[in-house]
């Protein structure tokens, strides 16, 4: 079964540019797995415990969203994501067509 999440990040203060680029670079990796990146929307400063970054993505199954975690280029990025990523938040959403 599909499912489609709504990722939320919050970047350390002083590394919203950080922040941006390694997620510009992890995104890539979502092909791979027969996922993909639906939106992708950014507060400008991230402020005000308001998430820096926020993506939707959506993917085939499970199956996927675990071998898109467990990818070892993905792995690999671990450390620059620590330096930037200071909170994450998950949700599983549903698509709602428009009235």
């Amino acid at each position: 079964m599909s499912l489609t999440l709504c990722v939320m990040l919050w970047a350390v203060d002083g590394r919203l540019d950080d922040l941006a680029a390694y997620e510009d670079d992890v995104l890539t990796l979502l092909g791979r797995h027969g996922a993909r990146l639906v939106a992708r929307v950014r507060h400008r400063d991230g402020g005000d415990d308001r998430p820096a970054e926020v993506q939707i993505i959506d993917l085939p199954d499970e199956a996927a969203l675990d071998a898109y975690m467990r990818d070892p280029d993905r792995l690999a990025m671990a450390p620059r994501r620590e330096v930037c990523v200071a909170r994450t938040e998950i949700m599983r959403v549903q698509h709602v067509a428009p009235r």
